[in-house]
Formats: structure tokens, C-alpha cells, sequence
């Protein structure tokens, strides 16, 4: 098969497209047939993506962890997708993700795709998408009509992250540059405030939840926003001891995790227009390297998606 294979620790330029051998299917797998993947352009930087759960290495490894595509094959323990059902998913980071022609990966990451958008647009969502629930949802227990204060509204997680708040009855405000306020207002923050010009932390006070996809002095700035006993849910690295405590509130760090139920539940928001995915750009599989190099200079709203097949 066709894939896109990292021969070593670095960025975009270790990433070849190249002849791969096709995966081998582990107990509990199902083998798909990749139409599209999402790419996190940070995965470069992981040590996930270049060793196995044991710490062995994994060198040339395969980026890409949001498959939508086809079933081809499954394990003779897998009785709850067959051959040619349209699956989306997170493969997990610790194995070859999904930027080549075929993956495998744990059938219980997998629910079946949307019925209502292709599989460039299913590419968008799993990560992101089961980042913000289990972010909004899991970690922060957002609830109808409390404040929540999305930071990088404009963003892969953050577009979806702004409609799932405001599908929750929730009060949605966000960070976002100027050029993407009326996106981020479209997608239902009632908010939008442009950070180029406004310091957020002057103008807000008593928020419930603050969704940090930032990380660095964003992050430290958001907990003077935050009420007493409000929650800080960072995406970006882990919070310090008794930094959340100092403010009298609460911080959680958390890596997203597979999860079928919950990929369920975001397949009957996007069938029923309550969500929708946002592209930044579909790339094809053969220019990764172009892709990744644009997805860590970050100027584009939504997620950038490799085309693997029509």
C-alpha cells in the first residue's frame, strides 16, 4: 500500500510517501480502507508517534490517527462491524495511525460515519470533536446556562467545542483573531473577542469553565476570569501542583481517549445539523508533508484533512 511514513524524530520534512506494507490485524481489529484522516500537526512532537505502548521503538511510523473509510477485514473476534460498513474513528497513538491506503485499529474506536457528510468531512471529528466532549462534558460537567470560555475558538478542537457548548444551553464566549469572528460567532458563541485587541482577562470575570487549547501565558492569564470553584480544562500540558488551588478552583489536564458511545452520540448531532465539521483544507495524501508543514504555522479556522481516496 501507499502510507506516509516518518524515518525519525523532527517535523514535516522526516515524512515520505513511500511503499508501506499493509497492517497487521490484531485481535479485536478491524482493517480499514482509509478515504481520509485528520492530521494534529503536534503529533510530530509526540513520543507516542514514534514507539510502540511498550516504549519500544516504532521507526518508520505512520502519522494520521482520525480514519473515516470503509471496513475491508476484521478479527474473527470482531462481530459488530462487517465488511463495507463506513466507520470513522481515533486509533490510538501508541500504533501506526492512518495516513496510508489501509489502517488497523481497535474496533471499539470506531462508531459508524455520519450518513450526512463524506468521509473528508468525517475525518475532521475524531479527535477534536471527542476532545471537546469529554472536555466540556467528562472533565468540566458544563451545564445548561453556566458561562464557558472557549480559547482558540477558531481551531480544530475549538469550532466544535463552540457548537457543543451551545448545543448544551450553555452561555459561549471565545478568543479568536478578528478575521475569524464571524465564524466563531456563526458556530453559536454569543461572544467572540478578538485577542489581538482586547486582553480577555479585563473584560470577563465569574466564568464557569474555560476550554484552554492554548496553553503558555493564555493559560496562566484564564484563572483570574474563572469563579471561585469554576474549572480550567487544558489541552496543552499539565498544570502544576496546587496552581488551580491557589485560585480556588479546579484544573484539569486529560489526553483524549477513544470512545465509541460518545462518537455515537456526535454522529446524531451532525445527521441532525446540530454539528458540523470545519475544514481548513483536504490535502492529498502524497503532499502530507505539505500539510503538516502548514498545519504548524496554524493561520486557517477548522482542520486539515488528507485525502486518501475519492
Amino acid at each position: 500500500m501507499k502510507a506516509v511514513r516518518t524515518h525519525g524524530r523532527g517535523g514535516p520534512e522526516q515524512l515520505f510517501f513511500e511503499d508501506a506494507p499493509v497492517p497487521v490485524v490484531r485481535p479485536g481489529d478491524v482493517l480499514v480502507r482509509v478515504r481520509a484522516t485528520g492530521i494534529t500537526p503536534a503529533e510530530l512532537t509526540w513520543d507516542e508517534t514514534y514507539q510502540n505502548a511498550d516504549g519500544t521503538p516504532r521507526i518508520p511510523g505512520i502519522p494520521g490517527h482520525e480514519p473515516s473509510g470503509v471496513v475491508e477485514e476484521t478479527a474473527p473476534d470482531v462481530t459488530d462491524f462487517r465488511a463495507g460498513d463506513e466507520i470513522y474513528g481515533l486509533a490510538d497513538f501508541p500504533r501506526d495511525g492512518a495516513a496510508a491506503e489501509f489502517a488497523a485499529v481497535r474496533a471499539a474506536n470506531f462508531a459508524l460515519k455520519p450518513r450526512s457528510i463524506p468521509h473528508v468531512q468525517a475525518a475532521a471529528l475524531p479527535l477534536s470533536a471527542l476532545t471537546a466532549w469529554q472536555a466540556l462534558f467528562e472533565h468540566a460537567h458544563l451545564a445548561v446556562g453556566q458561562a464557558v470560555l472557549i480559547h482558540g475558538g477558531a481551531g480544530g478542537v475549538g469550532t466544535l467545542a463552540v457548537q457543543l457548548a451551545r448545543w448544551r444551553g450553555a452561555h459561549v464566549l471565545a478568543t479568536a483573531s478578528a478575521r475569524d469572528t464571524a465564524l466563531v460567532h456563526s458556530l453559536g458563541a454569543e461572544e467572540v473577542i478578538d485577542y489581538h485587541a482586547t486582553r480577555f482577562e479585563d473584560i470577563l470575570r465569574d466564568i464557569d469553565v474555560v476550554l484552554d487549547t492554548i496553553g503558555g501565558e493564555t493559560r496562566e492569564r484564564s484563572w483570574r476570569v474563572l469563579r471561585k470553584g469554576g474549572v480550567l480544562v487544558t489541552l496543552v500540558s499539565p498544570i502544576p501542583p496546587d496552581v488551580a488551588e491557589q485560585h480556588g478552583v479546579r484544573g484539569v489536564f486529560f489526553i483524549v481517549s477513544g470512545n465509541r458511545r460518545q462518537l455515537d452520540q456526535i454522529t446524531g448531532l451532525v445527521d441532525t445539523g446540530k454539528l458540523k465539521p470545519v475544514l481548513s483544507r483536504v490535502i492529498p495524501l502524497a503532499r502530507a508533508r505539505e500539510a503538516f508543514e502548514q498545519g504548524a504555522a496554524g493561520h486557517a479556522p477548522g482542520k486539515i484533512v488528507l485525502q486518501v481516496a475519492g
